[in-house]
């Protein structure tokens, strides 16, 4: 079918029709019509394809006759499906499309793998609907407890469990699959740019270096209910306003730290436009060059969140609801992902970023590597993230190369 008939026909799938951003969120209607194309893609391409306990997806081009792989080869490459509120077309299904248009090049050309070549689709990887990032490649290397995560929360208090039985999988079976990841040699994730940096340096294709470290806070100011037109000023026990001076304190934080700081995600009970909130609870994602860098960050910024919220007689708590290390990928992976590139004519200027990836989290247990399509306008989490069809082309020859690499004779 090629890169365009695969991308076009996974396209409306999710697509809101008025904000024409996509919904695609974990075990809803969109995401079993997602797993859907998914396993169809596969079986056209005679790919073995199933799921694995904690609701990620494979498909497999088996080695053909000839001598068995040695054991723990297997080169895979993918990524998720599921997307933020109103999100882009590109982050996450672009790698998935990209990996079965790869395999097509390669079937074309009559390469045979030496070593068997999967395609992995990932789990809630924005945390869009349960709010922890990454949740299937976490749940799979071991880095989140299993009960903890049965008990994940969407904004409705669905738990993370219902919604998977009710998609038809088993909770109980949640948890780390050492089997699985000792039958994977290296993981190979291409995603389109976060960022303009290679639409700058002119380069269709990047490699990823690094992954800053990042994580998630949620802080919760709680005050006093009361009425908007009768409460003097000087009577409220207002939570806005604390909450409103730590908006202000994180992005004078992230400037004078070199890092990002953002609160996307607000919520202020009882909520009525004519009453002073009784609770603000808020989201902090924060994200920074190194360890030291972010924590000096975030504590300044938790350090003006309790003054302000002293200042107004409110009561202030902070807790870490998800964090990410500092990642750096295989280097030697990386330096054979380069290799293959430039024997193929492709330069791919080499990349850190601030947005966290599975590839990242399966980086702690085996050796990951990434490679960037090049996003022109460096929006992305939105409907206005895009990738030109020659650099989506681009892409896909890149990650034709470096499959051919790893799993050839």
């Amino acid at each position: 079918m090629g890169f365009a008939g695969l991308w076009d026909s996974l396209l409306p799938v999710g697509r809101d029709r008025e904000t024409g951003g996509y919904r695609r969120y974990s075990f809803t209607e969109a995401d079993l019509a997602c797993r859907a194309w998914f396993g169809e893609a596969a079986a056209q391409r005679g790919m073995r394809a199933g799921g694995d306990r904690n609701g990620n997806l494979w498909a497999w081009w088996d080695v053909p006759d000839g001598p068995a792989a040695e054991p723990g080869s297997a080169v895979v490459t993918g990524s998720h499906f599921d997307s933020v509120p109103d999100g882009g077309a590109y982050d996450g299904p672009l790698g998935i499309v990209s990996a079965f248009a790869a395999i097509d090049q390669l079937r074309a050309r009559g390469f045979a793998p030496a070593r068997p070549v999967g395609v992995a689709a990932f789990c809630e990887e924005e945390g869009g609907r349960f709010g922890l990032a990454c949740l299937g490649s976490r749940l799979l290397t071991g880095a989140v407890e299993p009960a903890a995560a049965r008990e994940l929360r969407d904004g409705d208090g669905v738990t993370l469990a219902a919604a998977m039985a009710g998609a038809g999988l088993d909770p109980a079976g949640l948890g780390a699959d050492d089997g699985l990841l000792a039958g994977i040699g290296a993981f190979v994730e291409l995603h389109i740019e976060q960022g303009s940096a290679l639409h700058g340096l002119g380069a269709p294709v990047g490699i990823a270096g690094g992954i800053w470290p990042h994580g998630r806070w949620r802080l919760d100011f709680a005050g006093r209910a009361d009425h908007a037109g009768t409460t003097r000023l000087a009577d409220r026990r207002d939570p806005m306003l604390p909450y409103a001076a730590t908006v202000l304190e994180a992005r004078r934080a992230a400037s004078a730290h070199g890092g990002l700081a953002t609160f996307g995600k607000v919520a202020a009970e009882p909520g009525a436009a004519n009453a002073i909130s009784s609770s603000v609870r808020a989201w902090l994602d924060a994200r920074a060059p190194g360890q030291g860098i972010l924590d000096r960050m975030v504590s300044q910024i938790e350090a003006a969140a309790r003054r302000a919220a002293d200042a107004e007689g409110v009561r202030v708590s902070m807790r870490r609801e998800s964090f990410t290390p500092p990642v750096e990928f295989d280097a030697a992976l990386r330096d054979r992902l380069a290799a293959a590139l430039a024997a193929q004519g492709i330069r791919a200027p080499v990349l850190a970023t601030g947005a966290g990836h599975d590839a990242g989290v399966l980086a702690a247990r085996l050796p990951a590597a990434m490679l960037f399509v090049r996003n022109p306008s460096g929006v992305s989490h939105s409907p206005a993230e895009h990738a030109e069809p020659a650099d989506c082309a681009a892409g896909v020859a890149a990650l034709a190369a470096v499959l051919a690499e790893l799993a050839g004779r």
